[in-house]
């Protein structure tokens, strides 16, 4: 079983669509698939999955539909976060926040601080996130540590800059899932994906569950993951 799994949560759009509804009902059956999947990866006894909720290019959509779902955020968080604290999940969030929203951090900080001494699955939200920037961050921050005369130029290895990313401290990721039928990882976790196995599901990202979920999971069974090298191996 992968340690560490990864879902671009694709379709919410298209599924409204599709059954005659408003975006905005597709979101919020998108937040029902969110329930859905946390509480199958928490029974299935995985270690971390990671969420991409909201990107840094999601800005540049409709001024409407970003109100719209950062009230299914905020509402999430209000009335979910007593039922994860209570099945012992730990809330983690990456990306650069909302500082534009003084009500949406306060409550992405609390979710975090309410949950931080929780053992059992990690869930990590991808929040105003982009892999190229957050590279780019993580590059910022060792070149600083390099001016300060606190890191030698010739200390900078992989391993140094993985400890800088927003996911320093998660076990390595295993498997990136994407929804919608879609083949491709919209600048998530693209430093982490380096050796993780895609599997790219048909499903509209409010239709999935946890049926779905054990699909990709068995489809990640089936691979020989050899990191580079001839013969399979794990970490």
């Amino acid at each position: 079983m992968p340690r560490h799994v990864a879902i671009i949560m694709d379709g919410n759009g298209r599924w409204a669509k599709a059954h005659g509804m408003p975006r905005f009902e597709g979101h919020r059956r998108g937040v029902e698939a969110v329930r859905r999947t946390v509480t199958a990866a928490r029974e299935i006894g995985l270690e971390a999955i990671t969420l991409y909720s909201f990107s840094s290019e999601n800005w540049s959509r409709p001024m409407a539909e970003i109100s719209e779902l950062m009230g299914l955020l905020k509402r999430f968080i209000r009335s979910d976060l007593r039922d994860l604290h209570a099945n012992n999940v730990r809330v983690r969030i990456i990306g650069e926040g909302h500082p534009g929203d003084s009500e949406v951090q306060a409550l992405l900080d609390e979710a975090q601080a309410v949950t931080q001494a929780n053992t059992g699955l990690c869930l990590t939200v991808a929040f105003n996130y982009g892999a190229r920037n957050e590279i780019a961050r993580a590059a910022r921050s060792l070149a600083v540590k390099v001016a300060a005369g606190t890191l030698r130029p010739e200390d900078i290895t992989a391993d140094a800059l993985a400890g800088e990313l927003d996911t320093a401290g998660l076990p390595p990721l295993d498997l990136v899932i994407r929804t919608s039928g879609e083949q491709r990882l919209s600048n998530f976790l693209l430093w982490q994906a380096a050796y993780a196995e895609l599997v790219f599901l048909p499903v509209l990202w409010p239709d999935f569950d946890r049926g779905w979920l054990e699909r990709a999971l068995g489809e990640f069974t089936r691979r020989e993951r050899r990191f580079g090298g001839i013969e399979p191996r794990g970490y």
